[in-house]
């Protein structure tokens, strides 16, 4: 730790900072508890320094940061820092997303777990930003045509197909036949309510 905070003392000014300071970095905050006092120091000295942007490539570093945050109830800061870091695990650093959206709806219910229906609420009301996920969130709903093959076999052959239709369905659709079992059963269940 003590060779860290000399090594960015000492290249506080250097664009970009040398490789050795940044695998540091991200070695540290991998060693150290997330809320140790330590991380805490150090989070705060790599946030602190010019060159952060820099720091903000290594996930570690990102978690690290996100950590702190977090544990300061800094839950807006913590966003901020993902919609503005620069890793390239956009995969994780969208978990880390929800994971503080998640600790946000826990602190409000004073509660210390969420069931996953509350979790789906939280991803639903808060999307991750477009610089977590430029190719955007996937879709999970069907083409247009997809949905109006399956509306118009309803009405006009069955709302409840056998095995062998919903293959065929499937086949014809490129699904897989569990898909059309489920668009079906949920398709009943609408005309029901």
């Amino acid at each position: 730790m003590k060779q860290f905070m000399a090594m960015l003392k000492k290249n506080e000014n250097e664009h970009p900072p040398p490789t050795k300071l940044l695998d540091l970095a991200g070695q540290l905050c991998r060693e150290l508890q997330s809320s140790s006092p330590s991380l805490e120091k150090l989070v705060e000295a790599m946030m602190g320094c010019k060159n952060k942007r820099y720091f903000l490539t290594n996930i570690h570093v990102v978690r690290a940061c996100v950590s702190v945050h977090i544990h300061n109830g800094q839950h807006d800061a913590a966003c901020r820092l993902l919609e503005y870091c620069k890793a390239e695990e956009k995969e994780e650093l969208v978990q880390l997303w929800h994971e503080i959206h998640y600790r946000r709806v826990m602190e409000k219910h004073q509660t210390d777990f969420l069931t996953p229906l509350q979790k789906f609420r939280c991803r639903k009301r808060n999307p991750p930003p477009s610089s977590l996920c430029p190719e955007g969130l996937k879709n999970r709903n069907y083409s247009e045509e997809v949905r109006q093959h399956l509306h118009r076999f309803a009405a006009e052959v069955t709302a409840n197909p056998d095995k062998k239709q919903r293959e065929g369905l499937a086949r014809d659709m490129n699904l897989q036949p569990t898909q059309v079992y489920n668009w079906f059963a949920n398709y009943r269940r609408r005309q029901k309510s």
